[in-house]
């Protein structure tokens, strides 16, 4: 009985020692190939080095697709959906996202929504004003703002994460300082400076202010124009026309 169990031990120790030793030697066989594979394998110098994750900046949303003014600048990773009209001049910045899955989002000529704001519109607005949003002409928009179901008139600023909820306005050459917020059905008459959660009335804007608010959103379409000359739409096709600029000896 002892010489049986010595036997089957040392049959048993043989097989784990062959089945691991034949592991070993597959896993080696795997790194060299591996490492043949990568060493065979040489980068192409024509090949950039950019990520090319394909997001869709222009989404239709059945019979809604956004329009976007030829002359109109929307940066490369922004995201227009539905109901969603840009017009002449204005400019949309990198990050910024208008869903106009619910009712119409019109950004108006020579306005711009800087980066990281989201632009939204509800089905219908509790005070029974317009649902759709409006951003009228010569806005200024600061970077992460929330804008619902609102109607800014032509030559305002709102500042840097601002919200504009539900049926809010604000009238023409005013401006909401940065950080604020605007409860549902809120109107900031015309001239004025709001600021504070909730907004609230600050003072009455000086003719000098008041001039400097269109010259800002010019400034910013000017801005845009920069940007807009060094984005082609159409993939990698600026590839070529750098390609093409080098050929004549034209500095990139």
């Amino acid at each position: 009985m002892a010489t049986l169990c010595r036997l089957s031990r040392r049959v048993i120790a043989t097989s784990l020692s062959g089945h691991l030793r034949h592991h070993h030697n597959h896993n080696l066989i795997r790194r060299s190939l591996a490492t043949e594979a990568q060493a065979a394998t040489k980068e192409s110098p024509d090949r950039v080095k950019w990520d090319y994750r394909g997001q869709r900046k222009i989404i239709p949303l059945g019979q809604w697709a956004p329009k976007v003014a030829v002359d109109a600048y929307v940066a490369p990773n922004v995201v227009l959906a539905g109901q969603v009209t840009v017009y002449d001049g204005a400019s949309v910045w990198n990050g910024a996202v208008l869903r106009g899955d619910l009712n119409k989002i019109t950004v108006g000529f020579c306005s711009n929504i800087q980066e990281k704001c989201v632009v939204h519109a509800a089905w219908s607005s509790p005070t029974g004003l317009p649902a759709e949003t409006l951003v009228d002409r010569y806005v200024t928009v600061g970077a992460y703002s929330l804008l619902r179901s609102c109607t800014i008139e032509p030559e305002c600023i709102i500042g840097q994460h601002s919200i504009l909820m539900e049926g809010s306005l604000v009238e023409t050459n005013s401006i909401l300082e940065a950080g604020s917020v605007l409860p549902p059905g809120r109107r900031i008459p015309s001239g004025e400076l709001w600021a504070g959660n909730p907004a609230r009335f600050v003072r009455t804007l000086t003719h000098e202010e008041i001039k400097e608010i269109p010259k800002l959103a010019t400034a910013i379409n000017d801005l845009a124009n920069a940007h807009h000359s060094e984005f082609l739409p159409y993939s990698t096709v600026y590839l070529e026309v750098e390609k093409l600029k080098k050929s004549f000896g034209i500095s990139i």
